[in-house]
């Protein structure tokens, strides 16, 4: 049984890791780990004999870079020249990792990032190959950036199908390989892009996806926060039904599947482009505990006065019993609840703008 929780917490200006043991109340942090570089993306990866600690961060002189730790952040290895980049004949250049996650075998772990791109290691994150298929395809020329820039945030192996992996990317929506990324096809009907004319707002290819996720007891449930429109599919991505009724807004960032209950989903709603912050500025998350049929407001112990967003990795639950649910804030704010999300108290504040949470039982 578990008896210690592992914290990260990423933010333009560096990395904080934090312990506790499994009530999750008393927490020890260290950091900043990477002082003033941006940390948009973190892992814990729990499958070797011991947990590994990835996470993607952003020199303003030195780059890029996948940093690993095997010691829960006491000490720190990266790859010479960077772990993810791209081949000369591309003629492009990463600027950000937003996305770190394990893939369905042993070693893997898979990538994106901005410029628009999906990699793939077989080393724990060493090195990274780039996923070429995708990069070639005949939309990237049409994929355009949203207000963060143009970046595959997510990736999401399928747990039983090595071969099968889903990505999306703002603004371009889902796309899908089932053949171990030598073809991908974009999966997005019934999303809507809102703004889009009347008439083409059910395109192809181009929504704004914000983030996708799914359990993997069943992955052929996928929940995705879009900008404007909260979605479910059940039938891995070929088609989408709204599930954002009962929901104070439907725009949002982050979308959090309960890490043993496949129909329980919480999103934190925000007021929309024009408001990026909560309705009525008072911190709530939502869950819903029926696959997004109904929805009930989460605010216990939270702040009524809370006019910031939390970003699409900034949310996130632990893999303990009974789940523990985070988020961070762009006020640097962490927010913590134990108990699955009905009693939350704060965990850390006045770090910088949070941009990335991942937590996991140890």
């Amino acid at each position: 049984m578990a008896d210690r929780t592992v914290l990260m917490v990423g933010t333009r200006k560096g990395l904080w890791i934090g312990t506790s043991d499994e009530s999750c109340r008393d927490w020890d942090f260290t950091g900043p780990h990477f002082d003033m570089e941006e940390v948009y993306s973190c892992l814990v990866d729990k499958r070797g004999s011991a947990p590994r600690l990835l996470a993607g961060t952003s020199s303003p002189w030195l780059g890029p870079q996948v940093r690993r730790s095997d010691d829960l952040g006491a000490t720190w290895a990266d790859t010479p020249n960077g772990a993810v980049r791209f081949p000369d004949d591309t003629g492009a250049t990463v600027e950000r990792v937003w996305q770190l996650v394990p893939g369905a075998e042993d070693g893997v772990v898979y990538a994106g990032t901005e410029p628009a791109a999906v990699w793939r290691s077989t080393d724990g994150g060493e090195t990274f190959a780039l996923e070429r298929a995708l990069w070639d395809h005949p939309h990237r020329p049409e994929w355009n950036a949203g207000f963060g820039g143009q970046a595959f945030h997510t990736v999401l192996p399928h747990p039983g199908d090595p071969l099968s992996v889903t990505a999306a990317l703002s603004t371009g929506g889902v796309y899908q390989t089932s053949d171990g990324g030598r073809t991908w096809e974009p999966r997005n009907h019934g999303i809507r892009a809102e703004f889009l004319p009347e008439g083409q707002q059910y395109p192809e290819f181009g929504q704004c996806v914000h983030k996708v996720t799914r359990h993997p007891s069943r992955p052929d449930r996928l929940y995705l926060q879009n900008h404007g429109g909260v979605y479910r599919s059940d039938d891995h991505g070929a088609t989408w039904s709204s599930i954002a009724d009962g929901l104070p807004a439907d725009f949002g960032f982050p979308i959090v599947v309960h890490p043993h209950e496949p129909d329980t989903v919480h999103v934190f709603p925000i007021s929309g482009g024009d408001g990026r912050y909560p309705p009525e500025a008072k911190a709530r998350v939502w869950r819903s505990r029926d696959a997004g049929d109904h929805w009930e407001e989460l605010g216990d112990g939270l702040p009524d006065a809370f006019y910031v967003a939390v970003m699409r990795d900034a949310m996130c639950a632990d893999d303990h019993e009974r789940a523990g649910l985070y988020f961070g804030a762009r006020n640097g704010s962490v927010w913590g609840s134990a108990d699955e999300g009905d009693t939350w108290h704060q965990v850390v504040c006045d770090l910088p703008d949070v941009m990335c949470v991942r937590a996991a039982a140890l």
